[in-house]
């Protein structure tokens, strides 16, 4: 060998480079990407004849060997040798094996690894969104029906981990429902970024061929092609906008089971949770453990965990096609769906079995006397009092029921005839019967009847409305299984058109 030259006749992979990168390459192609290829192949082979790229003459025998690819390889048996670098090349060795390689190699005309691999990832994606999308409207369903079904059940609201106000458990179930639906559109908007198809871009520029990449998105069932080629490459905000959408939802969902959390202890006791959703102590006979709300708290960390790590891979990255964002980032991504998927499903079948323990959360009303500040507003209303002078007296009348653990509607008239004579040297126009009414828990939702409130008027109509929005949310996935659906049967059509068989 001379200086400045190489002898690199090797065939195979170097063993650490096949065992490291492209043997779980090709393993997570063969689990997550097959039918992805498949479609590939068929509506790109579809375009080139229909565009004139191919004649009959050359894209029928193509046809024929795709279908007996997949008639004959059972690709779940397969294992990486190291003889093709990926399972694209497996493919094409597959048909110059049936075609010779001049008519096999006609199928790669206009295209290139880089389209068709983030055109497989955007597929990958599509077919995972679309369910968690299910799942998530699904949960949305669930809250609302069972918001309305506990619109009238009292709960103590909490601010700071303290009693802070009564409301209603369907109030508190609306607010989770409400944040679920705005998630849920974040999701939406990132499926429309993942719905715009890649091929056609071939390896950055497009091509010179006459190439129709409306055809190809519709083919495979993508709403239109990316417009800019090179984007199309090296743009992975469709990777960034699903997995911010995803980690979004489960962090907001995870706040909600922490508080589910945090209302199941004995302590505080305002959610009973059935045996069904129950586990035993092996050794503490009394124990009852909500174990699923534990399970959903730390799948939902996941969910967040694998979410943000996808955004971290993609961080600092070049803006060209390059490999952090392809085969093993998408793989290792999919997890997110896969643990997300199963807070949704355990929380649709926990919250409609929860129940509200009523004894429990008036005895909290009681000790924590968290009405009190309906009777400052009731001062201004009634007595016509600044609502700092309201307050300072409403906050002596709950020191002192707090002091003997006392009932605020039962023991505290007297504190607050005598706050309210010594900040305003004057008797009070409330008696001892209003004063009760005022300071009762139904009373103070009740009169919290503004938009947006816990009052059933007010409360009602926000369900309706959040019914509405689920409403056009199903419809829309609805929409997208028959565009799917549509488009599968149409790249079917013409295929088999190629193969002579309509």
């Amino acid at each position: 060998m001379t200086a400045g030259t190489f002898d690199d006749t090797s065939v195979f992979p170097d063993p650490v480079y096949k065992e490291t990168v492209l043997g779980p390459l090709f393993h997570g192609a063969k689990d997550h990407h097959v039918e992805g290829f498949r479609l590939i192949d068929r509506a790109h082979l579809v375009m080139l004849h229909e565009t004139g790229i191919l004649t009959i003459e050359q894209a029928r025998p193509i046809a024929q060997a795709l279908e007996a690819i997949d008639r004959e390889i059972d690709v779940s048996t397969l294992n990486y040798s190291g003889e093709v670098e990926d399972f694209f090349f497996l493919i094409e060795k597959e048909l110059r094996k049936r075609l010779g390689p001049d008519l096999a190699g006609r199928l790669h005309t206009a295209r290139s690894r880089n389209d068709i691999d983030h055109t497989l990832f955007k597929l990958g994606l599509k077919h995972r969104i679309d369910p968690l999308l299910e799942r998530s409207v699904r949960l949305a369903e669930t809250l609302a029906s069972v918001a309305e079904r506990e619109s009238k059940t009292l709960i103590v609201a909490y601010t700071h981990g303290q009693p802070a106000q009564p409301t209603v458990f369907g109030h508190y179930l609306a607010a989770v429902l409400e944040t679920l639906l705005r998630d849920i559109s974040r999701l939406e908007a990132a499926r429309d970024i993942v719905d715009r198809s890649p091929m056609g871009a071939a390896a950055i520029t497009t091509s010179g061929f006459p190439i129709d990449r409306d055809l190809m998105a519709r083919l495979l069932g993508f709403s239109r092609p990316l417009q800019n080629s090179y984007g199309c490459i090296a743009s992975i905000d469709y990777i960034t906008s699903t997995y911010s959408a995803i980690g979004l939802i489960f962090l907001h969902l995870g706040r909600f089971i922490q508080d589910l959390q945090f209302w199941t202890s004995f302590e505080v006791g305002q959610v009973y949770v059935p045996n069904a959703f129950v586990q035993i102590s092996s050794i503490m006979p009394q124990k009852r453990n909500p174990v699923p709300i534990e399970h959903i708290r730390h799948l939902a960390s996941q969910t967040v965990g694998r979410a943000q790590a996808m955004l971290t891979i993609m961080h600092n990255t070049p803006f060209t096609d390059m490999n952090d964002s392809e085969g093993e980032s998408q793989s290792f991504g999919y997890g997110a769906f896969e643990s997300g998927g199963r807070v949704l499903d355990l929380l649709a079948a926990l919250i409609p079995a929860l129940r509200i323990n009523s004894d429990k959360v008036r005895q909290n009303i009681r000790r924590s006397c968290i009405t009190v500040t309906e009777l400052a507003d009731s001062l201004v209303r009634r007595e016509r009092l600044s609502f700092r002078e309201a307050h300072e007296i409403a906050a002596e009348v709950s020191r002192s029921v707090v002091a003997v653990e006392g009932d605020i509607a039962v023991d505290g008239y007297g504190a607050f005839q005598t706050a309210f004579e010594r900040c305003t040297k004057r008797q009070t126009i409330i008696d001892k019967t209003l004063f009760a009414e005022i300071v009762s828990p139904e009373n103070f939702v009740a009169v919290r009847d503004r938009f947006g409130g816990p009052a059933p008027k007010a409360l009602s109509e926000a369900i309706a409305g959040y019914n509405q929005e689920i409403s056009g949310l199903r419809q829309r996935l609805q929409e997208a299984a028959l565009r799917a659906e549509a488009s599968a049967q149409d790249l079917k059509f013409r295929f088999n058109a190629l193969l002579g068989a309509r």
